[in-house]
């Protein structure tokens, strides 16, 4: 790879592009889930999970009804699992590496909530019950032990335009498209699609 002389390697460099941190971005970090950081966990019904294992880097999506994701106490999270496709690869790495980090969505909000800490996965059935949806509990459940927590302003939300009201959707590859390319033509697209509405529906619990 050709070295690049514009290449930013070291905090130095960040901090003589970007300047110093605002006082605001400094003060919000905190240690603990604060009864207005509580609020917005409770308000969200989407999370992206970060974590890292052997195997590299995982961002996984998790989404329910609002307020999923249940405040134990000031610096416990629980976070059910529920059904997927079996890859667990956030899990995989939790299981090696505890270091776990949040990213709660609100739709119609342009913050955004940021969580980071450790983790432990449980089957306590107790647990397991209090968490389930339609009579159905999750197939285990995340512990997060909170350790840094902070909103993220707007900008990228306004920037997005993530919640201006909807428009035609793009021309995107569907999932059959995709795995039938993917597998050579060995997996039928049409019928992967024409099936999948009814099976997220019948397994969506």
């Amino acid at each position: 790879m050709k070295d690049d002389p514009h290449a930013l390697r070291t905090a130095a460099d960040l901090d003589r592009l970007f300047g110093p941190v605002a006082e605001p971005s400094l003060r919000k970090e905190i240690d603990h889930l604060h009864p207005l950081y509580r609020r917005m966990i409770e308000a969200s019904p989407f999370v992206v999970v970060a974590t890292s294992g052997p195997d590299g880097l995982d961002a996984s999506p998790r989404g329910d009804p609002a307020g999923f994701v249940v405040v134990e106490d000031d610096r416990t999270l629980l976070l059910p699992e529920r059904r997927g496709n079996n890859r667990v690869d956030s899990l995989r790495n939790l299981v090696e590496d505890p270091r776990i980090a949040l990213l709660f969505l609100i739709p119609g909000a342009g913050e955004m909530l940021r969580v980071n800490g450790r983790a432990r996965l449980t089957t306590d059935p107790v647990l397991l019950e209090r968490l389930a949806m339609d009579g159905r509990p999750p197939r285990c459940v995340t512990v997060v032990h909170v350790e840094r927590v902070y909103f993220q302003c707007a900008r990228a939300v306004q920037r997005a335009g993530l919640w201006r009201p909807a428009t035609p959707p793009p021309s995107v590859p569907s999932p059959g498209a995709i795995l039938q390319a993917l597998s050579d033509g060995e997996i039928d697209g049409a019928r992967y699609d024409e099936a999948l509405p009814a099976r997220q529906r019948d397994t969506l619990y």
